[in-house]
């Protein structure tokens, strides 16, 4: 038990989450989750399914929570009341949001969490199912009341989703609460996590078999740390490629970031100026801390240098992009070596602000070279972002976890870099245009990705 000072509060006072209404809103404009008339499903033809990657069936291990997101006018001040001027609830969390949009650009996610069954657990599964969840299918059995494993199945019609959920018959489901300001098109999450928190003894080596079987690609949010990495291991030994999300330093992150293949991190910077060092405070105070490097081209070198395993790492900079170097097996020619700074400052140089639509620049193969840390063969990539009109800008909620769950298609689909960044900034792009991380993310029928998909 958690103690007295610590424990969360208790939920059975919170109403249903289907009846929520903002004030505001009209009789007919039910807040989340949505009715079971306004599904999110999508008829994929056969026409579509034909152009779907080969390898489909991905494996997830991280977050699923409910977000109570409230958007006000203007962030308030210390001890401030002020009204919000709408309310959404919906489903959130890394991985739930990741595979989420994974789902709707045509993959066959299966997800490893844990909800409590409470009010925010049963809204968590009651969304699953408003999505075409289909809970008749349970397997295992109630391990001595406290907790039973819900192999639950969802359609997309054509699409298939399965959600392994181990359900805490006691304690809460983790939630945050997301203020989204209207005046800075910013948002403030305060989380709570689930408890108790989920152990890798839930999860039975016959159920992590079986939902390894037949998975092309893993992904990890970097949450739920001591079960993720007994999937992780048990990944490894099958040579099935890991993508870690490095939104942060976690506990546990430095135990599987060496088992992974691919790596997205996301940004935020302040500037040390006594010594001028750029720390990315996403990563645990800095880059630097960890890996010793003083700018983020050459983190990106070191982390290729200390994790021989990684292809490539992405490191995502809001509306500004993101930059991502590449691991080559083939040898650069001996006459080209590029300094990692100078070649990133190159290739922000051929941004042209014109083009509001996400695009690539890429460097050719050639050595790239961090003083001091050592030097790699690859090839450096720089995305641009989409330009969005601030009209249209509503929430920046999920967007990274929208931007991988387009890393996780491209990587099943094959796509190279120069297809993958902007076709992932789209994704991310469509869904900052609708409140709450998963309301605007696109299906893969939407006519803007259309030049990527087909």
């Amino acid at each position: 038990m958690l103690p007295p000072s610590t424990s969360p509060p208790p939920f059975t006072s919170l109403p249903n989450l289907s009846s929520l209404r903002h004030p505001s809103s009209s009789s007919s404009r039910i807040v989340s989750p949505p009715p079971a008339t306004t599904t999110t499903r999508v008829k994929i033809t056969s026409s579509e399914m034909d152009s779907l990657p080969e390898h489909r069936i991905i494996l997830g291990c991280g977050a699923a929570v409910v977000d109570f997101l409230a958007t006000v006018a203007s962030y308030p001040k210390p001890d401030d009341k002020i009204r919000s001027t709408s309310l959404k609830v919906q489903g959130g969390g890394n991985a739930g949001n990741a595979l989420t949009c994974a789902a709707r650009l045509g993959l066959n996610p299966r997800l490893i969490s844990k909800v409590a069954d409470d009010i925010q657990g049963r809204g968590v599964l009651e969304e699953l199912e408003s999505d075409g969840v289909d809970t008749s299918y349970f397997c295992g059995e109630t391990i001595q009341d406290i907790v039973y494993l819900n192999h639950s199945f969802f359609h997309f019609d054509a699409l298939l989703i399965c959600i392994l959920l181990v359900v805490s018959k006691e304690g809460n489901s983790p939630f945050t609460y997301i203020i989204v300001d209207n005046e800075t098109k910013t948002r403030t999450c305060i989380h709570t996590p689930g408890y108790p928190p989920m152990i890798p003894d839930e999860l039975s080596r016959s159920s992590l078999l079986s939902a390894l079987n037949g998975a092309g690609l893993v992904y990890i949010d970097g949450r739920l740390h001591e079960t993720a990495l007994v999937i992780a291991q048990e990944t490894a030994r099958k040579n099935v490629p890991i993508l870690i999300d490095a939104e942060k330093k976690r506990e546990g992150l430095d135990d599987l970031l060496p088992l992974a293949s691919y790596a997205v991190c996301s940004s935020k910077f302040s500037t040390e100026k006594a010594s001028q060092v750029i720390y990315i405070e996403h990563l645990n105070c800095s880059w630097q801390a960890w890996t010793e490097a003083p700018s983020i081209p050459s983190a990106l070198v070191s982390m290729l240098l200390r994790l021989p395993k990684i292809k490539f790492v992405i490191v995502t900079l809001g509306e500004d992009g993101c930059v991502m170097l590449e691991r080559s097996t083939e040898e650069a020619p001996a006459s080209e070596e590029k300094d990692a700074d100078s070649l990133w400052e190159s290739l922000k140089q051929r941004k042209d602000d014109n083009i509001a639509i996400p695009t690539c620049y890429a460097s050719p193969l050639t050595k790239i070279r961090a003083n001091g840390i050592g030097t790699v063969n690859g090839r450096m990539f720089v995305g641009t972002a989409e330009k969005i009109p601030p009209p249209e800008l509503v929430d920046t909620t999920g967007a990274g976890d929208a931007f991988i769950g387009a890393v996780l298609y491209a990587i099943c689909a094959n796509m190279p870099p120069e297809k993958m960044l902007p076709f992932a900034s789209q994704v991310a792009a469509a869904g900052c245009r609708a409140l709450g991380a998963r309301t605007g993310l696109p299906h893969r029928t939407d006519p803007r990705l259309a030049a990527f998909l087909h």
